[in-house]
């Protein structure tokens, strides 16, 4: 009996130890809890219940010089519905109406918006999507419909916003304008623009504080922001809308038209580099014929320019005057052998003997390489030397990422042979990109002052200008006042009686050089032959305004016009002719009683056109400038809608046609 009992004491002695223990333990974590992990869980669970959130800050818009939108950020809208909100009186009576007023606005039928809305209450789904990407308008209207009226407690509808950037004019220099965003990869993206004045755009996001209220929702805990939020700042742009909608269209016009790869056309002002214009088009596929921007060929195409390149044997030639314009050479039946390589001209039987003005208006290679081959064979050097004084070997040091790297061979250098030397003189060996190239003659057309492209004018927060982007000069004077009034004249004879005299017009003067490089003349496995072909110039040349550059990859070939004059030069043709002929170029009106001939026999023309028109019957437009036709159908009570620019190519309503009140013609010009 004693040794139960001795057994039973000790089994409470051992069940209040083991209690005395666990209380020491509950203690010591109590205290360790309170004085040691006490920071660490409080910190817990504030954050479970007060949180800091991202107030975002609006991102500043991209203007061209003329004030149009090239970019900005406006709010686009998810809708999703919480199942579970509405009460099932309200649901029952309002799910068919929601289904059909959504049909209405997001165009499918109203059973799939009625099946889904059904399964959702059905299942309990809190998070059932309606619709992504709903503007504002959209967003406004959605709100009205029945159930969702109620509100997000009673209606169940949630609503996300964020916000999208759009570029109201379309592709149009959409690679120019860039891009900032966060891809699916999760990696960041900033390119053109966008990219390169990022910091100036995107502003400081704000803080606010927030306290965690019924069914996950947060509600401000003061009225004022922890950190208000600072709105990006405005870029105004360099580009012209009007001159670069010129560009784009004609540049697109001529890619279709020769079934090219791709290709680019710069427009820069030739006093102050602004860039007016740019567009970068690519073929989608190649059995493809849409084009679109892609990569911004102009800055980042690093390739071998062929006969736009000559303009620098001159310039070397004239400033050390080793040769003149008016020295002879002979085009040896064009076919000039050099250390056993030919280097042939695109004439068959070359050109004779002919003055070295004369050989670069027709752009003979078997000249210019014989002029400069002759003049620094000894030292090669020189002339490289004055390549690089030119700054053809250097980047512009653009804000934009990717500049391609221009490169010259060098003695001891890659690529360096005895090659080297006739090689570089006719745009072979080297590589340049087109706006580097545009650069330098853009120096010539401004008498030797080199400048910096530029493609941003102004950074402004409303009316108040942040940062001012003044003229940049890359060289105060690239060559003697001499030689670049020599150049002028040689790239004035080109367009006048050389390679470009296609592209002459009596109306305004122009200069400037044609192009055509083979890209893949180092292959010989059968491959098709490629070619680049390109026009660069300015414009009048009498009073340089605007220098433009055009480069064409890979046209067909089938139809043999494949050089510079064909393909690129009426791209730039036809942008030098509607700055030239729509721009003002004064505000004041002289010899008002003088009249002209040109437009007496126009009046006399149009009038007699009127005077035959029968009443309520569609005259023959075709051929007349469109502002006329348009203003002869308009006396006659038709309505116009009119396509393209130029003169009407097809009317929708045919000739002798009657027409009612309410018909409307449409007219294609080109």
């Amino acid at each position: 009996m004693a040794v139960e009992e001795k057994n039973i004491s000790y089994r409470i002695y051992l069940f209040a130890f083991m209690i005395f223990i666990i209380a020491v333990a509950i203690t010591v974590k109590l205290c360790n809890i309170q004085w040691v992990e006490g920071d660490y869980y409080r910190k817990l669970a504030k954050e479970r219940t007060v949180k800091n959130f991202v107030i975002p800050a609006n991102k500043g818009n991209v203007y061209s010089a003329d004030g149009s939108l090239l970019a900005t950020s406006i709010p686009n809208y998810d809708i999703r519905f919480d199942a579970v909100a509405p009460k099932q009186e309200d649901f029952s009576k309002n799910v068919g109406a929601l289904a059909d007023s959504l049909s209405v606005l997001l165009g499918k039928p109203k059973s799939y918006f009625y099946a889904g809305l059904t399964k959702a209450r059905n299942t309990r789904n809190r998070y059932y999507l309606i619709t992504k990407g709903l503007s504002y308008t959209e967003y406004v209207r959605i709100k009205s419909f029945p159930l969702f009226n109620k509100g997000a407690f009673k209606g169940g509808i949630i609503t996300e916003q964020y916000t999208v950037r759009e570029h109201p004019i379309g592709m149009i220099a959409k690679r120019t304008i860039g891009y900032d965003e966060i891809r699916a990869d999760g990696k960041h993206y900033a390119k053109g623009i966008e990219g390169a004045y990022k910091k100036y755009l995107d502003g400081k996001d704000g803080r606010i504080l927030k306290q965690k209220i019924a069914k996950g929702q947060w509600k401000p805990i003061r009225d004022v922001n922890e950190v208000d939020p600072i709105d990006g700042y405005d870029i105004i742009s360099t580009i012209d809308v009007y001159i670069q909608d010129i560009a784009h269209h004609a540049l697109l016009k001529q890619l279709r038209d020769y079934d090219a790869d791709h290709g680019c056309v710069v427009v820069m002002e030739t006093k102050t580099g602004y860039v007016k214009a740019i567009a970068n088009l690519g073929r989608n596929k190649k059995e493809d014929s849409t084009y679109y921007e892609r990569v911004n060929y102009a800055i980042s195409e690093s390739h071998e320019p062929g006969s736009t390149y000559k303009l620098a044997d001159l310039m070397a030639l004239f400033e050390d005057k080793k040769a003149d314009t008016s020295d002879i050479y002979d085009s040896r039946g064009g076919d000039f052998t050099i250390r056993g390589k030919h280097v042939r001209d695109s004439h068959e039987g070359g050109y004779g003997k002919i003055s070295l003005g004369r050989a670069f208006e027709v752009s003979s290679n078997t000249v210019l390489v014989q002029a400069v081959y002759d003049a620094y064979k000894n030292d090669p050097m020189q002339f490289v030397q004055h390549l690089q004084d030119y700054g053809l070997d250097k980047k512009l040091g653009l804000p934009f990422e990717g500049e391609g790297q221009p490169f010259i061979p060098v003695r001891g250098g890659r690529n360096w042979s005895h090659l080297a030397l006739p090689w570089m003189a006719f745009g072979y060996g080297v590589s340049i990109t087109p706006l580097q190239t545009l650069t330098y003659y853009n120096a010539v057309a401004n008498n030797g002052e080199m400048v910096k492209p530029q493609f941003v004018s102004e950074i402004r927060e409303w009316n108040k200008t942040i940062k001012k982007f003044d003229k940049q000069v890359i060289n105060p004077q690239i060559c003697s006042e001499a030689t670049v009034k020599k150049l002028q004249a040689c790239l004035e004879n080109v367009v006048k009686n050389g390679t470009g005299k296609k592209l002459y017009s009596k109306n305004f003067p122009m200069a400037g050089k044609t192009g055509t490089a083979q890209a893949n003349y180092n292959r010989r496995d059968g491959v098709e032959k490629h070619y680049v072909s390109s026009f660069v110039g300015y414009f009048p040349a009498d009073n340089p305004k605007y220098s433009v550059i055009v480069v064409v990859h890979e046209p067909n070939t089938s139809r043999n016009n494949y050089y510079g004059a064909d393909v690129a030069g009426p791209v730039f043709k036809r942008i030098a002719q509607k700055i030239y002929t729509d721009a003002p170029s004064t505000n004041e009106v002289k010899n008002l009683e003088r009249k002209s001939k040109k437009q007496e026999i126009n009046y006399n023309d149009y009038y007699t056109q009127t005077q035959k028109v029968k009443e309520k019957t569609i005259p023959n437009v075709k051929g007349m400038p469109g502002m006329d036709a348009v203003a002869l159908l308009g006396n006659l009570g038709v309505k116009v809608k009119v396509i393209g620019i130029g003169k009407v190519k097809k009317q929708s309503i045919q000739p002798g046609q009657r027409f009612g009140e309410n018909d409307v013609i449409t007219l294609e010009l080109s």
